[in-house]
């Protein structure tokens, strides 16, 4: 596979910063999506986690990905297997961005992990290197004092099964410099995203001020004991033809990151929230049923009952 045929260059007092090697802090669901696609594209990729089982984790994702670029995206095996090899994994932070361009941050949606984690890459990284959060929710203004460098730190948001859903949405802050900005429109355009620039800080962006009002929406309807989440999703189904309802999209996403934001909101004073998150830890993290990636969440995989032929009939 070609390597990348294009480098930005952002003009700075001390020379330039070109886009060559990007550093993903978290080799999560979302995460290993980022890297590999990034590496399929022809970046050198460096995967950095906290523990050598996350790793080893990260690296059973991104081999459980390339059989869908060959599905879907028509990729020859040597164009998979030569992405995977530009993938290198750490679980020291320093060693991880010594050389990094740009750092990914797909950590979990927590603000004290996030706040320390940026503390630390702060002291790590170049000067050269762009910081980047994928966070669904939080805004990049909470962070950037953090960094120690506000004006090379955005937000740079992924929708899952990113080779699919092609969506990059880059988010500013008031402190993001402009040129800092238009890389990394123009990164997400190399890596095959389409470029979703948002001018002002908006919590959850574009996506995700719509999705997650929905789905906590279908979340509060099965806490309160309204209805069971299949016929939720049946509804859903059959009123407006969509593929999938709430629940098969929360299966997608990660029950753990549906918890991390429920717990948040709880923890913040809304009692609904706080219900949630409990139940969500009883009934399916506590039992490892963490969505798609374990093989069960609200639906069981690979063959989840809202695709059989009769699950829209009865």
């Amino acid at each position: 596979m070609a390597g990348v045929e294009t480098i930005w260059e952002i003009k700075e007092g001390a020379g330039a910063v070109n886009f060559r090697h990007v550093t993903v802090a978290g080799g999560g669901v979302l995460g290993s999506q980022i890297a590999y696609q990034t590496a399929f594209k022809g970046f050198d990729v460096h995967v950095y986690d906290v523990s050598v089982d996350a790793v080893d984790k990260a690296k059973q994702r991104i081999e459980r990905l390339k059989p869908n670029y060959v599905r879907d995206l028509q990729a020859t095996r040597d164009q998979v297997d030569a992405a995977e090899a530009r993938i290198r994994y750490f679980t020291d932070l320093a060693e991880a961005v010594a050389d990094a361009d740009l750092v990914i941050e797909a950590i979990p949606e927590v603000v004290d992990i996030k706040m320390d984690f940026y503390k630390k890459l702060g002291q790590v990284a170049p000067p050269k290197t762009i910081f980047a959060t994928n966070s669904s929710t939080l805004l990049p203004s909470q962070f950037a004092d953090a960094t120690g460098r506000p004006e090379k730190f955005l937000a740079l948001h992924f929708a899952n099964q990113i080779w699919l859903h092609n969506t990059a949405e880059i988010m500013k802050h008031p402190r993001t410099d402009e040129a800092v900005f238009q890389a990394v429109i123009d990164f997400a355009r190399a890596i095959g995203m389409v470029p979703l620039p948002l001018h002002k800080e908006q919590p959850g962006y574009i996506l995700n001020s719509l999705l997650v009002p929905f789905l906590e929406a279908a979340q509060m309807l099965w806490v309160n004991d309204i209805a069971d989440p299949q016929t939720i999703d049946k509804t859903w189904m059959i009123a407006t033809g969509a593929p999938e309802g709430p629940f098969a999209i929360l299966d997608t996403v990660g029950i753990r990151t549906a918890y991390h934001i429920a717990h948040a909101k709880g923890q913040a004073g809304n009692p609904e929230f706080e219900k949630l998150a409990a139940r969500l830890k009883s009934d399916l993290i506590d039992q490892g049923k963490l969505g798609k990636e374990s093989g069960e969440g609200f639906y069981r995989y690979p063959n989840p009952a809202y695709t059989q032929p009769d699950f829209l009939r009865s």
